[in-house]
């Protein structure tokens, strides 16, 4: 389906933005919002999302993007979904979105697959699994744990599918909490982040929530990496610098196993473990007075040849999703 062309005044609203004229931009934008056209208002919507050209308001956002789809936008129709999903910015309806869902299904390919995957997963009404994989533990500190074939194969190939057109060059947190490229850290991430975190990707992610005996809000978005030859990510913690709601527990999935090298190592316990397509692992990084466990620093070796493919998790002592 072609997509439609942007509105000629949301266009100039694009363009006096990109030459700083903000404050015109957004009042077009506004105005037209009010007036109930559909493009503006998911225009406005992604704006209160993201913040900064106007104050930050994810509930506000939402509302927007479930008016716009209500007026036939087809891209605030299927955020609408997901956040519905999801019960990001607001409340949560996993049937309702599960029904538009279908109705999503019937005239795009991708929402039909999402709803395929789904179909396939044994899941309570609410959305969870409703049984794991047992885990297998590989040490007791830190507590490192494997779950063989926590996603099937074609769970695998849709995300890796869904993350292919937005890989970007992955940072780290310097000491300022600044997101800057590091060589400690060469792969290529794409985040799933909530918004396009269809049904079937939240049904994952509270898949990953119930196996590290988490909650879903806990989570951080999921980060797709992949780590072409000669990549990698030197030793290194998953704690943030920050030490409020710190990342205690990380899930692994490995999306693929058809690479050379690539292991997860924890050189401190002499630990090496290279899972196969499905295979979840998962590590706590934090002592029970939530400080940093030393010994559980990890790396992603270099990988030697193919492409590895690799779901990340990173968890929060309490609730992170707003």
């Amino acid at each position: 389906m072609a997509k439609t062309p942007l509105h000629p005044m949301l266009q100039q609203a694009v363009q006096l933005s990109v030459a700083g004229r903000n404050a015109e931009a957004v009042l077009i934008v506004t105005q037209m919002a009010a007036q109930n056209h559909p493009q503006a208002m998911a225009m406005l919507a992604e704006m209160k999302w993201r913040g900064g050209l106007v104050p930050q308001d994810p509930p506000a956002a939402r509302e927007l993007y479930r008016r716009a789809a209500a007026l036939g936008h087809k891209q605030s129709g299927e955020i609408t979904t997901n956040l519905l999903a999801n019960g990001v910015a607001g409340p949560r309806d996993w049937q309702g979105a599960l029904a538009r869902l279908r109705s999503e299904a019937r005239g795009d390919a991708r929402r039909k697959l999402a709803l395929a995957l789904i179909e396939k997963m044994a899941l309570t009404d609410a959305g969870d699994p409703a049984r794991l994989p047992p885990a297998e533990t590989l040490s007791e500190r830190p507590d490192v744990r494997r779950i063989e074939r926590l996603f099937t194969a074609a769970e695998c190939d849709y995300l890796r599918q869904l993350a292919e057109p937005d890989y970007m060059p992955s940072v780290v947190n310097d000491a300022m909490g600044r997101e800057v490229r590091d060589p400690i850290r060469t792969s290529d991430g794409a985040t799933i982040h909530w918004m396009i975190e269809d049904p079937a990707v939240h049904a994952l992610n509270r898949r990953l929530a119930a196996a590290s005996g988490t909650t879903y809000e806990q989570g951080e978005a999921t980060l797709i990496l992949r780590y072409r030859p000669g990549q990698e990510y030197k030793p290194h913690f998953d704690f943030v610098r920050s030490g409020h709601n710190q990342r205690f527990k990380t899930v692994l999935v490995y999306l693929n196993h058809d690479y050379k090298g690539g292991e997860t190592a924890f050189p401190e316990i002499g630990l090496s473990v290279k899972g196969r397509k499905g295979d979840a692992l998962l590590f706590t990084s934090a002592l029970p007075d939530r400080t940093v466990d030393p010994l559980s620093k990890h790396a992603g070796m270099p990988v030697g040849g193919g492409v590895k493919y690799l779901c990340t998790k990173w968890i929060r002592e309490t609730r992170w999703i707003a």
